[in-house]
């Protein structure tokens, strides 16, 4: 069936149902940013394949709401569907909410799939449309009965997460869960977010490309755990050190049963983690919380820090040898925009403790890049040429650490526009690594920094800054971040974000420069107090063929030939011929 097909066999299911508008967001049912094609219920019934969005089918209209990263790419994508594309946040352009009031009449009945819908959007959605006097169907998984080859669920094995690596075991984490469940009076946690799960129990799988995650479920309490994945996932090792750490094993469809089945305590969740559908099997009193094993991850171990120091190492020397290839086969050779990606991840799997890919590369060549989240396809991507821009996102998931980079590369002349727009990026990079700031700063308190450059030349772009990056983990990891978008938790000591601002100009070129930082205390000061600073993790040069250097400070030139001068030394070793040769020239003194 064709987009326009696959919408009226939903209506058609929503009209037998007397459903108004149904709702199909971009999660699964554990409220994920990337999904398994099973759950991929929008990309279906929209065609859209960006990771955030929603899509809203009403027996009228049909309209996809997302940000700013997928604009450009969504139009492409949903040209021809019949589907409304709604800029978010743009000006004039109406919310979800907004969209519904206004669409449909008052009593009108609202459907969704309570599993993949979290608490905190429900409560939202009903006290905004609560004057229009809706009724909301939570138990409709519609997309299933019209999607006849619908996908399984995904069943890989679980592998356990060596100490080594993590730096703490899987009871010391349990233990210190518990502790602060006992101060907030809780006797049961349920948590639904598969990143947090892997963490507090040391264990990771496959079964979302490119997030080293299993699907499942974990209750704690002060006398048992209990983990509720598909069976055929757990081998003899692992069941036997899960069973150690007194966790039990239980059916994955079970959690409903179990959760209506506890008929006395208290239980701790977060409603922006979990589902309705969850909520509504809880029976027993509830204490809500942003989950504490997504506050405890985000803080690094020192082991944990350390790792990942190490694995920038193998990280950047596969992205040296990338630059070098790329940079001297352009000139001779047609490499498209697919190739260029499979070079880098054949590279990246010749370092040790090599997984997988941490997302999938963004490989864009030209005005490709203009579109923040591009995926180039057999069907659509650019062959490379020896001018303009090349910009590759990429990363990987190690045994030992999650990397992303961001690098654009000159693979010829430039103009004195693609220049100065680089170097533009560039000094928001430099400014915000360099700046220190005390201690209780937010993200938001320092996102303009990577802006002022920019917003002086009348630029923007339409993403935040910088995310959290998981340990071996999700590359996207709260709670903390640095964007516009208002954010209340602080940056602590050991917390890894990027550091990625850019310009996109639509049929001309896109630009994007991110490093890893780690965020490390400073110095304590008489007058201020404890101030922090962020560590440069990720090895990579910048390049150097495309940067104004009269356009930059000399604060900004002297911390360019710092970071050159320690790329140079720590990935020297490792490289030979004339890939060490490419090393040298790109990491010389401007």
């Amino acid at each position: 069936m064709c987009i326009k097909e696959r919408i009226e066999e939903l209506r058609n299911q929503m009209r037998e149902k007397g459903i108004g508008a149904y709702i199909i967001p971009s999660s699964d049912s554990h409220q994920s940013e990337y999904v398994a094609e099973h759950y991929a219920t929008r990309k279906f019934i929209t065609g859209f394949t960006g990771s955030a969005g929603t899509a809203i089918i009403t027996l009228g209209e049909c309209g996809l709401w997302t940000d700013g990263r997928y604009f450009l790419q969504a139009q492409d994508e949903l040209k021809d569907t019949g589907i409304t594309l709604f800029r978010m946040g743009q000006p004039g352009v109406p919310t979800i909410e907004l969209f519904l009031i206004k669409t449909l009449k008052d009593e009108a009945k609202v459907a969704f799939d309570g599993k993949v819908v979290s608490e905190k959007y429900f409560r939202k959605l009903k006290k905004t449309l609560e004057n229009k006097k809706f009724s909301f169907e939570v138990s409709e998984d519609l997309i299933d009965k019209i999607w006849s080859n619908r996908p399984e669920g995904p069943c890989s094995q679980v592998i356990l997460h060596d100490v080594i690596y993590a730096g703490k075991s899987r009871e010391t984490k349990l233990a210190e869960v518990i502790s602060e469940m006992k101060i907030m009076g809780a006797s049961h946690y349920v948590i639904s977010g598969l990143d947090d799960i892997a963490w507090v129990l040391n264990i990771r799988g496959r079964d979302i490309l490119c997030n080293p995650l299993t699907i499942s479920y974990l209750v704690i309490s002060e006398k048992k755990n209990y983990l509720f994945i598909d069976n055929r996932k757990i081998n003899y090792l692992v069941r036997d050190e899960l069973e150690k750490a007194n966790i039990e094993i239980m059916p994955y469809d079970s959690i409903g049963a179990f959760l209506e089945n506890i008929k006395v305590g208290t239980m701790l969740i977060d409603p922006v983690k979990n589902s309705t559908w969850i909520y509504n099997a809880i029976k027993i009193k509830i204490e809500e919380c942003m989950d504490i094993t997504t506050r405890f991850k985000a803080i690094k171990n020192d082991i944990e820090i350390q790792n990942i120091r190490n694995v920038m190492v193998r990280d950047g020397v596969a992205m040296v040898k990338f630059i070098s290839w790329i940079k001297k086969t352009v000139k001779t050779c047609n490499i498209t925009e697919i190739d260029a990606a499979d070079k880098l991840c054949s590279l990246r799997k010749e370092g040790d403790n090599f997984y997988d890919l941490s997302f999938p590369s963004i490989s864009a060549y030209g005005a490709n890049a203009s579109m923040p989240h591009y995926a180039a396809s057999k069907k659509h991507q650019a062959t490379l040429k020896p001018k303009s821009f090349y910009l590759i996102d990429s990363g990987a998931q190690y045994l030992d650490g999650t990397t992303d980079i961001t690098r654009t590369l000159a693979l010829g002349d430039l103009t004195l526009e693609e220049k100065t727009d680089f170097t533009l990026v560039l000094r928001g990079m430099i400014s915000l690594t360099m700046q220190r700031f005390l201690y209780g700063t937010t993200g938001s308190n320092l996102d303009i920094i990577a802006r002022i450059p920019l917003w002086n030349a009348g630029m923007d772009y339409k993403h935040g800054t910088g995310h959290g990056v998981g340990f071996f983990l999700n590359v996207h990891e709260g709670p903390h971040r640095i964007s516009i978008i208002p954010n209340t938790i602080k940056l602590e000591k050991g917390m890894v974000v990027s550091n990625e601002p850019g310009v996109y100009k639509e049929d001309k070129h896109g630009i994007r420069i991110e490093n890893l930082v780690a965020v490390q205390k400073h110095e304590k000061t008489k007058y201020g107090g404890q101030f922090m600073k962020f560590e440069t993790l990720t090895l990579c040069p910048i390049d150097l063929e495309a940067i104004d250097i009269y356009l930059l400070t000399k604060d900004e030139k002297n911390w360019l030939n710092n970071y050159h001068k320690t790329v140079f030394e720590k990935l020297s070793p490792y490289l030979q011929g004339k890939e060490l040769e490419y090393l040298k020239r790109a990491t010389l003194a401007v």
